[in-house]
């Protein structure tokens, strides 16, 4: 799953990394360490500008709701439960079948944050033996030091308690595509922790290769069955994980020192 990441790049960079034609200044975000549902995020998305004659789809950088508000509900409320899409099913869940043959996006990310619980640990929670431990956190990202571009969804909501001007009327809300965690081992993992993502977790967001994000992008293509061909996971080998501290666990904090990698776990957490 991907229930929290890293987002610091500025604007300026995700323009030059994606070839962005077109973002508002109004829109910019600061630098979020700790990504978590309901918050404001960047997407990368191909789609006509408003109010111009040509249509013809125009890169863009926007500012999107984390959290799918499917178009037909009737209240934005689910929208926290929907941040992440399985990619074995997006094409056949009502909530996200229509947005995948037609609004696709890529979510940009430093990496994502992960907590892990020894497996005896997990199976003594499971048979009730023993409190819940606490859990040390791992941030995972591209071993190069690029972009972590995660596949997305999004979706246009109309709030129909309010009237057609009013600011609010319309909610862009967006979810990221998850798949089955890798089993291969990491192209750098901790001396003392998790040798493969599927370690840490058994999903992990569906990060796309910039081979990728053309095809991705392009509304033209709504081909259900080409489409699923893109949700292939990237090569294997190309992340790393390491330990960082507890505090990303408490979402009011925020700040570059929770990408701090550890030595190893912190006392008290387990693995």
């Amino acid at each position: 799953m991907c229930g929290r990441y890293a987002a610091s790049r500025r604007p300026e960079d995700l323009a030059g990394i994606f070839e962005i034609e077109k973002w508002e200044p109004e829109e910019t975000l600061e630098p979020d360490y700790n990504v978590a549902p309901t918050k404001e995020v960047y997407a990368v998305l191909d789609r006509p500008l408003k109010d111009v004659e040509d249509p013809e789809p125009v890169r863009q950088l926007r500012k999107l709701k984390w959290g799918l508000v499917p178009s037909w509900a009737k209240t934005p409320e689910g929208g926290a439960r929907m941040i992440n899409a399985r990619a074995e099913t997006v094409h056949e869940k009502p909530s996200f079948r229509r947005a995948f043959t037609a609004r696709r996006c890529i979510l940009p990310a430093d990496g994502y944050y992960e907590w892990v619980t020894g497996k005896q640990e997990r199976d003594l929670e499971v048979e009730g033996r023993k409190k819940r431990p606490r859990k040390q956190p791992y941030f995972v990202t591209p071993a190069d030091g690029s972009v972590f571009a995660m596949a997305g969804l999004y979706v246009f909501w109309r709030d129909r308690t309010l009237p057609d001007d009013h600011p609010q009327a319309w909610w862009v809300t967006c979810s990221v595509i998850t798949t089955e965690a890798e089993t291969t081992p990491l192209a750098v993992a901790p001396a003392d922790g998790p040798h493969a993502l599927a370690d840490i977790h058994p999903r992990m967001p569906l990060m796309l290769t910039p081979d990728r994000w053309d095809d991705w992008l392009d509304p033209a293509r709504t081909d259900p069955d080409e489409l699923t061909s893109l949700l292939t996971p990237p090569p294997a080998g190309l992340m790393r994980a390491f330990p960082v501290s507890t505090a990303v666990s408490n979402v009011r904090n925020n700040g570059p020192e929770l990408l701090k990698e550890l030595e190893g776990p912190e006392e008290g957490t387990l693995f």
